[in-house]
């Protein structure tokens, strides 16, 4: 039985390696749920793709002008032609199976928008460390996934495609219009990770995101400080480690993590925060300079404020409610 639900994935690809790979999996998903891949790859790419596509995969370019994140003007794009008003995004490493395609799907009833949780497979060594940003995130609240669960009625009017942390922007945009966003801690979809030469390019953008939450950015800007200091206190700096793993360990029990999470993942968070001390002074001098390189562009901002984006809204409501009268 087909799900009623559309898969939506925004694509860009310079490179087709992992073409078979994906054409396998998208030839899966086809026979649960209906596919439309936006692709934003170059004309060579695309057309590549167009041949190699199973027939039952939409395949489009995006119709979003400008904007310098591509992988939003895909979703934008994806939403406004969607036959269905369950939608789940997923980026292009996602590995979803009819089990959490259902599950979403069913979220999705009782929400607008619906994050689970990603976890990295196979467990690569940089895929372990990057594990550890997902506990800590997930001790503090909740993850951001490569894949979400929306309503496409939810964002009738897309959302900013000139940021960099998209995922944050959808999420807000979302609230900002009263919409109810659930984070299921509980509900487990693979990823697959980066080869290490894409992981080590995406450290900085990553830290580039926390620019978004600024309680966070302070967090992570007084790491280095606070190290520097206790550098004579050995004691000192063995106790900050322990808390870092404590913290992550709380992180993988919380939400049945543990039954996913090896053992030992807590124990990459201190490497991980030893990074973030690091790239997060590289991504303010960066926005300082301009903002950050993402995909041949130059992107200032991380994410608009949410108090922005709720009056953004109530302008907007205001301003239909004049014309109506009118």
């Amino acid at each position: 039985m087909r799900l009623d639900a559309e898969y939506l994935l925004p694509l860009r690809w310079d490179d087709d390696a992992d073409l078979d790979d994906l054409v396998a999996y998208l030839e899966d998903l086809s026979r649960v749920v209906d596919v439309t891949v936006v692709d934003g790859s170059p004309a060579e790419r695309f057309a590549a793709h167009a041949r190699a596509f199973p027939v039952g995969v939409r395949h489009l370019p995006p119709r979003e002008p400008g904007g310098g994140n591509g992988k939003a003007r895909g979703v934008v794009t994806g939403l406004a032609l969607s036959r269905h008003e369950r939608v789940i995004v997923a980026d292009d490493d996602v590995r979803h199976d009819r089990g959490t395609l259902t599950a979403l799907a069913v979220e999705i009833g009782d929400a607008d928008l619906v994050a689970p949780q990603n976890v990295f497979d196979p467990r690569l060594w940089h895929a372990r460390w990057d594990t550890a940003r997902s506990l800590l995130n997930r001790a503090g609240g909740s993850d951001y996934p490569g894949t979400y669960g929306i309503r496409r009625s939810a964002l009738p009017s897309g959302y900013a495609v000139d940021v960099l942390f998209e995922n944050l922007e959808m999420e807000r945009t979302v609230r900002a219009r009263g919409g109810r966003v659930r984070h299921c801690r509980d509900l487990f979809v693979p990823r697959r990770p980066p080869d290490a030469r894409r992981f080590a390019t995406q450290r900085v953008r990553q830290a580039y995101d926390s620019l978004a939450q600024p309680g966070r950015l302070c967090g992570e800007l007084a790491i280095a400080p606070t190290v520097l200091l206790a550098r004579r206190r050995p004691g000192i700096l063995v106790l900050l480690a322990l808390a870092t793993i404590a913290a992550a360990e709380v992180g993988r029990r919380r939400g049945r993590g543990a039954a996913v999470f090896p053992r030992t993942a807590a124990l990459w968070a201190p490497l991980w925060a030893a990074e973030r001390a690091v790239t997060s002074w590289i991504a303010l001098v960066l926005r300082v300079r301009g903002g950050v390189r993402y995909a041949g562009t130059r992107l200032p901002r991380a994410a608009t404020p949410l108090r922005v984006l709720r009056r953004d809204a109530r302008d907007a409501v205001a301003a239909s409610s004049r014309g109506a009268r009118s």
